[in-house]
């Protein structure tokens, strides 16, 4: 009964006209950058991230997740008709949603596509409201201790969890870490790596790194590629599904769905690593294994209901614990920390409308990609072939408008720049940006939990392994990062990102 309240709860918050005209732009954003390769949530979430200053709340929560959803119905768009991933998590969707279209079956996928999608985002929906309120409750038991070695399991699970070399993740999360550390103490109000610039005192603002990361960084590496768009076809048809495809579908999106719920959860998890398990599985327990890469459409299912089912069980342990499982989630926390909003298992118990509004909220905005997606493939057809290069200009001046706004500092515009040629430097790397994000969200939350800690426990440091929660988590920390130093399983994760 309790959770039908919360629902209900939800149900008002959500269906107002204000919240539902905020998901309705941020699901149609969210598949516009999906269906844009080049773009994609992080960089758009950074970019709009001054755009929700002056908007509710939950108004800009809602209309910040649709577009972290929404890219994932959108990226499937350009994996099928042009063979080009709008998003990461579609790249596995093009090896066969391509094939279906150059067989004339472009409808088909689509369908299969939108399908999926809408099954697994209100699974994923139903599990967020189920599970998210006893996993608050458990987290409103922790202590300084508990949170300090979760947000350690937490960016632990991240490195475990990044493409390329472990190394280079480790590195990055460290540095992150340091990022957080800059600027004025709050405890002894001494300055820390200002390098005596007093833009600096405040430290380093949140929208200013992810803006400049994977905004301007985005812009510059994807410069270097004058993307060839071919389409196989400009009119799409035959958009209905027969008797057999659903029965084809059934058993790749039960699969999908419930493997995307439970690696969303996972730090470093979401939806990536869902579409590509999803399939790699189908692929294996499928009866039409053989038709695989030739244009099975179990090979579309599959990857969208998994990546779908993952980007909104992501939200879990962001909403419960305060903890990213992605950068996306990391972009959220500091929308919410912006907006004035400790994230937390507070979150649920304090701004009860908040945390029920964005969870019904997901369910429209589902409902409306479904609207969106299939009808207006017309217009999508259209943003595809729009040149990189007519795009890039408009995106680096909103940028810089977005940041200049946040202090009214030609500082914070050059400082942006800079990140922005490191992110690029990182890509050419093959650094990836994301573990620094987390760390840099992370960093300051932890050093806090770390002094409550051991402020409570007279500057004991086994107080960290005494307790039991705070040791188990620990210990799964040093486990991971045991495990995947061996050297077998070092190179077969190397192999998965490599084929990646």
């Amino acid at each position: 009964m309790e959770i039908l309240s919360n629902l209900g709860l939800g149900l008002e918050t959500a269906f107002t006209l204000t919240n539902l005209m905020y998901c309705l732009i941020g699901v149609f954003v969210g598949t516009a950058v999906g269906v844009l390769p080049g773009l994609g949530p992080i960089a758009t979430i950074a970019m709009l991230l001054p755009a929700t200053f002056g908007l509710p709340p939950i108004s800009a929560l809602i209309m910040l997740a649709g577009i972290y959803y929404g890219a994932q119905y959108g990226g499937s768009t350009t994996a099928i008709l042009v063979n080009l991933p709008g998003e990461s998590s579609s790249v596995v969707t093009a090896i066969d949603g391509y094939q279906m279209a150059r067989n004339g079956n472009a409808g088909r996928a689509l369908a299969t596509a939108a399908i999926a999608s809408f099954f697994a985002g209100t699974v994923a929906t139903i599990l967020l409201a189920l599970f998210a309120p006893p996993l608050a409750e458990l987290a409103l038991k922790f202590g300084p201790a508990e949170y300090f070695s979760l947000m350690v399991l937490g960016l632990v699970a991240s490195v475990v969890l990044a493409s390329g070399s472990l190394l280079n993740a480790i590195g990055m999360v460290i540095l992150g870490l340091l990022l957080g550390l800059v600027g004025t103490d709050v405890n002894s109000g001494t300055a820390r790596y200002t390098f005596d610039l007093p833009e600096m005192a405040d430290g380093i603002n949140f929208v200013i790194v992810a803006m400049g990361m994977f905004g301007i960084g985005e812009i510059i590496r994807n410069l270097e590629h004058s993307d060839d768009r071919h389409l196989v076809m400009k009119k799409v048809s035959g958009l209905m599904l027969t008797k057999d495809d659903f029965k084809r579908l059934i058993g790749p999106v039960l699969r999908g769905t419930g493997l995307g719920s439970a690696l969303g959860i996972l730090p470093g998890g979401g939806a990536m690593l869902a579409s590509f398990a999803a399939y790699s599985i189908e692929k294996k327990v499928s009866p039409n294994s053989k038709e695989f890469g030739k244009g099975a459409i179990e090979g579309v299912a599959a990857p969208e209901s998994a990546n779908n089912a993952g980007a909104q069980t992501s939200f879990i342990p962001m909403l419960t614990l305060g903890i990213p499982s992605n950068p996306v989630m990391a972009l959220m926390i500091g929308a919410m920390i912006i907006q004035g909003i400790q994230p937390g298992p507070a979150v649920m118990t304090e701004q009860p409308a908040l945390f029920w509004g964005l969870i019904v909220s997901m369910w429209f905005g589902n409902l409306f990609l479904v609207v969106l997606n299939l009808p207006m493939i017309g217009l999508w057809v259209k943003m595809i072939m729009v040149p990189y290069h007519r795009l890039y200009p408009a995106i680096l001046m909103f940028c810089a408008i977005g940041v200049f706004s946040l202090n009214n500092a030609e500082f914070d515009v050059w400082l942006m720049a800079l990140f922005g040629l490191f992110g690029y430097i990182c890509a050419k790397l093959g650094a990836e940006p994301a573990p620094m994000l987390l760390g840099y969200i992370i960093g300051p939350m932890m050093e806090e939990y770390l002094r409550r800690a051991l402020l409570l426990s007279h500057s004991d440091p086994l107080v960290f392994v005494t307790r039991p929660i705070s040791a188990i988590m620990l210990a799964l920390a040093v486990a991971a990062m045991v495990v995947v130093l061996l050297p077998s399983l070092r190179k077969k994760r190397e192999e998965a990102f490599h084929e990646q």
